[in-house]
């Protein structure tokens, strides 16, 4: 069984962690599935926005540590070295990408789910990082980025669990969806994003992206590169005409 399963209908790309027996813990073959995986949307002209998800209960409850017993200090770092090189092809990715979480969401999996533009949560969603209590270093650069220092230490330092109302209020979740409407909430705005002229949508994410690296100035010149970019190609004077015949029909 392919521990990461990725599926393209309409535009939508699917990728499912798929050890769901393990609760979908990331192990080295998992590292490497799920980097081929996104390696394959990033090169498929079809696919326009990524949904993620984890078949089962969890999403993904961290880190497989079974595998790490009897293993030396250089096969732990070189295990972790390609853990990175997935989160970073994920987080690299030009189209939208969006985490699905229903169930408990840990350590490698919050790395995971983080390294999408944003989470779609269920009231059933927890989320954990507790790699400082288990004695590793991880989730310190990206964690903090979007919760803040204090908080990201606070979680890290305690590994306590965080709710999805909680996780919601410190901006790690985007919104809370019923878990039995969260599959539909997920593919209706999937279905949305994808309708939209893809290069657009590249260079919003692009310019949102590189733009948080920089200064406002820094920022405005990026944001300018992309308009002409953008003007380059033929979506905007197409978009200007639809929204044309839109009006008249109003």
């Amino acid at each position: 069984m392919s521990t990461v399963v990725l599926e393209t209908k309409d535009g939508i790309a699917t990728l499912t962690l798929n050890r769901p027996d393990q609760r979908n813990a990331l192990n080295l073959e998992m590292c490497d599935a799920l980097k081929a995986a996104i390696g394959s949307v990033a090169g498929d002209p079809s696919a326009r926005v990524l949904l993620v998800r984890g078949n089962g209960p969890a999403f993904c409850a961290g880190a497989d540590l079974k595998e790490r017993e009897g293993k030396t200090p250089d096969w732990v770092k070189e295990r972790r070295q390609r853990a990175f090189a997935a989160y970073a092809a994920l987080a690299a990715l030009e189209i939208p990408a969006i985490a699905i979480v229903d169930g408990a969401c840990f350590g490698s999996g919050c790395e995971i789910a983080t390294c999408c533009d944003f989470i779609l949560a269920s009231e059933k969603a927890s989320f954990r990082y507790p790699e400082a209590q288990w004695g590793t270093v991880g989730a310190t650069q990206r964690l903090p980025r979007i919760v803040g220092k204090a908080m990201a230490k606070e979680l890290l330092f305690t590994g306590r669990i965080v709710a999805a109302e909680e996780a919601k209020t410190i901006g790690l979740v985007n919104r809370i969806v019923p878990s039995g409407k969260l599959a539909d909430e997920a593919a209706a705005m999937a279905q949305h994003i994808a309708k939209a002229p893809p290069l657009a949508m590249r260079l919003a994410k692009r310019c949102i992206d590189r733009g948080l690296e920089t200064d406002l100035k820094g920022g405005i010149e990026i944001e300018i590169q992309a308009i002409e970019e953008n003007l380059a190609g033929k979506e905007w004077s197409a978009g200007v005409a639809a929204f044309k015949t839109r009006k008249e029909k109003s």
